[in-house]
């Protein structure tokens, strides 16, 4: 077989550069992700290009454009990069020891989930490096859109091809009051009524706000009277508070509402449901930890809908014990 003459040219430090480069859409910020000068980015782009004998950016004032030569060799990177991280697993297993990297985002809601996710998973996978990232919906849009994650955690997931996206557990968002709230006692209370008091929001961005606001205007009713908190935790706070009234996820009011610090509120409409799912872009082809992680979530899928679903009770014990290995 004829061995490629690209084979004696190219190394794989190149390639992550590359990478970086062009995931980033930028020198500066690859430079800044790989821990590099810019001028260290530049001269490694300098010899992929002259080892391909083509080139692969150019700058236009200050905004980079990428070659079609880039998304070639973008697209070879991926494979060949998936390809690596294959061997390493497989050595891993082999060893006993998988190892690697998951990197998520979750949208705001979904960390009343997501750390029994982890939990679970690592409890199988303890030489498995996890980072969460929590953001809102929007902010979680554009690290889909730029592929900052592995996966990324939401609900309401955009109506596009090229996402894949796997439920795993709903999220019902509903009308909650303080306890003795006149509007418990309401014959039949409407969104208008709700309306009327204090609502208190999210920031713009938020998908619980979006969701609602979506509903009040099916419903033509004006949320004439909102108060803006930056948290979910804050918002509930303030609603025990008697600071006003807020739609929130079931799940992050669920110890308040057993404990009697706050009711829910029968509304037309409500509650409001949607799924968080897992989310990557078809173009992204998943890492074997990722596949690991997907595969986890699938098979324990049950087993999170019969605690997330009942009165809350502590988590049965899955065999974790929080401490790094050899302690």
């Amino acid at each position: 077989m004829t061995t490629p003459k690209l084979l004696n040219r190219l190394t794989f430090r190149q390639l992550q550069v590359f990478q970086a480069v062009y995931d980033r859409q930028s020198y500066s910020r690859a430079a800044e992700r790989l821990g590099l000068t810019q001028p260290a980015v530049s001269a490694q782009i300098r010899q992929l290009e002259q080892a391909l004998g083509q080139p692969l950016f150019k700058y236009a004032g200050k905004t980079l454009h990428v070659l079609p030569a880039a998304d070639a060799l973008a697209a070879s990177a991926r494979a060949i990069f998936g390809q690596v991280s294959r061997l390493q697993m497989t050595l891993s297993d082999m060893s006993g020891t998988i190892s690697g990297e998951l990197n998520l985002a979750a949208v705001s809601t979904a960390q009343y989930v997501v750390p029994h996710l982890l939990a679970r998973f690592r409890a199988h996978y303890p030489n498995v490096r996890v980072r969460l990232r929590v953001c809102n919906r929007s902010q979680a849009l554009e690290r889909l859109a730029d592929q900052r994650d592995d996966l990324v955690i939401m609900a309401r997931v955009p109506e596009d091809r090229g996402l894949v996206f796997m439920p795993i557990l709903d999220n019902e968002m509903v009308p909650v009051v303080w306890p003795g709230h006149p509007l418990l006692s309401a014959p039949s209370a409407t969104l208008e009524d709700f309306a009327r008091h204090y609502v208190l929001m999210r920031e713009p961005g938020s998908g619980v706000r979006s969701a609602f606001e979506e509903v009040a205007a099916d419903q033509d009713v004006h949320l004439a009277h909102c108060i803006e908190l930056g948290t979910n935790e804050a918002i509930k706070q303030g609603v025990m508070a008697q600071l006003g009234v807020a739609v929130l996820p079931r799940l992050a009011v669920r110890l308040e509402i057993e404990a009697g610090l706050l009711e829910t509120l029968a509304l037309p409409g409500f509650p409001l449901r949607h799924s968080w799912c897992t989310v990557y872009p078809r173009e992204r082809l998943p890492t074997p930890v990722t596949e690991l992680f997907l595969r986890f979530v699938r098979q324990h899928l049950a087993d999170f809908h019969d605690h997330f679903n009942t009165p809350p009770r502590p988590m049965p014990n899955h065999g974790v014990v929080c401490l790094p290995i050899g302690s």
